[in-house]
């Protein structure tokens, strides 16, 4: 596994995709791991991750130079998992995904780090009618600008226990009795196991110590799972997986902006206007696209993992007596 006693900073360590790879990372001899994130006291369960000393929180804010410039200090691989679903106060899509992210590949470079990592999106496209694919896309640009040997990981709809799109329908599963079908359920999406795509991040740093370039350096990755599915395909699965029947209503972009231009405003927003615009767009593998195969990984089907998490959602919490519907 390369060298010994490495430093791998990982910004973003501490949410969804970044508590994958973190745990990924500790199996792995001789590499010590900072968790690199806003409150390092909500990051204190990944330090149970790896050997006493080996998984560190560190407080960073990835808007100041001097905060990035810290945690990158003596760093040899950098991975940069950090993004926004929306907006809020300072966390705009530009000082996230574009500003910051050029940020950490800037100071990496001047730092020394070796290898970059940078998690972006399927659907990053600077002319997009989406602020976050804009944003996205600039990121990229940015990241390849200060650091051009960095690789770029586009993952379509991640699933997994802590995801933010099955656990947030399925919520709405048990207060609703329907489920909206944006702009009719016809956008497709090719979901990724959060897992793989931890596993494709630990199998690029995993070629870092090699003698020569690894293959991955200065490349881009589409990751997506083995199957493509509808909106309304996804939303069916989710009803079949906890047994319940709830009406699958069509409801138009229009009237869907109209109810996000309200929603947005909510604390943590069900529905943004940009989400809406998102929508709009397939999010699927593009056809000769590097992918999870070039890595060496089997993608995981959806209708293996969602049982194992989806399960509370079911009446009971799946230890109740089954009530088979049928969606509309």
């Amino acid at each position: 596994m390369g060298k010994q006693n490495r430093i791998i900073t990982v910004f973003g360590g501490s949410g969804f995709v970044g508590r994958h790879v973190v745990a990924r990372l500790a199996r792995l001899d001789g590499v010590s791991i900072r968790v690199a994130c806003r409150h390092p006291r909500d990051a204190a369960f990944v330090t149970t991750m790896g050997e006493i000393g080996r998984v560190v929180p560190m407080a960073v804010n990835v808007l100041d130079d001097q905060s990035v410039a810290t945690v990158l200090a003596g760093s040899d691989e950098v991975v940069n998992l950090i993004g926004v679903l929306y907006e809020s106060g300072r966390w705009t899509f530009p000082a996230v995904h574009g500003e910051a992210a050029g940020r950490i590949a800037r100071l990496a470079k001047q730092a020394g780090v070796r290898r970059l990592v940078h998690l972006s999106a399927l659907g990053a496209d600077r002319h997009s009618a989406s602020a976050y694919a804009q944003s996205k896309a600039i990121g990229e640009h940015k990241v390849l600008e200060a650091f051009p040997e960095a690789t770029i990981l586009r993952p379509s709809i991640i699933f997994g226990p802590e995801d933010s799109f099955f656990n947030r329908f399925g919520s709405m599963a048990l207060k609703s009795p329907f489920l909206p079908l944006i702009g009719g359920g016809v956008t497709r999406f090719q979901p990724v196991y959060v897992g793989d795509v931890a596993a494709a991040i630990v199998a690029i740093l995993d070629g870092a110590g090699a003698t020569g370039e690894p293959p991955t350096t200065g490349r881009i990755y589409e990751l997506g799972g083995p199957k493509v599915y509808s909106f309304r395909e996804l939303l069916e699965l989710l009803l079949v997986q906890i047994k319940r029947c709830r009406l699958l209503l069509n409801v138009s972009w229009s009237a869907a902006k109209f109810q996000a231009a309200f929603l947005e405003k909510l604390p943590n927003p069900m529905l943004t206007r940009d989400q809406v615009e998102l929508l709009k767009t397939d999010n699927v593998v593009s056809e000769g696209a590097l992918g999870l195969d070039a890595l060496g990984i089997t993608p995981t089907p959806l209708e293996v993992v969602l049982p194992g998490y989806l399960a509370r959602f079911q009446y009971g919490g799946g230890y109740g007596p089954v009530r088979v519907g049928r969606a509309a």
